[in-house]
């Protein structure tokens, strides 16, 4: 198991710009891929994106193609989520997760989670 704790959260205008991170800690971080989910009031967990063990491969829902950035510091134990021009329909609780797949794009791949962290978008 990963231990996963999630930042950066907070309140942006839309069209404008946040940076998740997520730290982990435990086993051995670079052997996990990364993925990154969403889950907005009343709805259903979503995914976001995902980065295989080496960064080399990524993966993204087609909402935020574009605009929303998965990488990741081996080095640091941390994965990022950079998130340019919001949108309200991005506003949700963001969380990290751990998978031990190479490019895992569904909540049942995943085995470690974070607590998560509040993305809100204004108008």
């Amino acid at each position: 198991q990963v231990q996963l704790v999630e930042s950066g959260g907070g309140l942006v205008q839309a069209g404008g710009s946040l940076r998740l991170s997520c730290a982990a800690s435990g086993r051995t971080f670079s052997s996990y891929a990364m993925g990154w989910f969403r889950q907005a009031p009343g709805k259903e967990r979503e995914f976001v994106a995902a980065i295989s063990w080496s960064g080399g491969d990524t993966a993204y829902r087609n909402s935020v193609k574009g605009r929303f950035t998965i990488s990741r510091d081996n080095g640091k134990n941390t994965v990022y989520l950079q998130m340019n021009s919001l949108k309200p329909e991005d506003t949700a609780v963001y969380y990290c997760a751990a998978s031990p797949l190479r490019i895992p794009t569904i909540k049942a791949d995943f085995g470690s989670w974070g607590q998560g962290t509040q993305v809100t978008v204004s108008a």
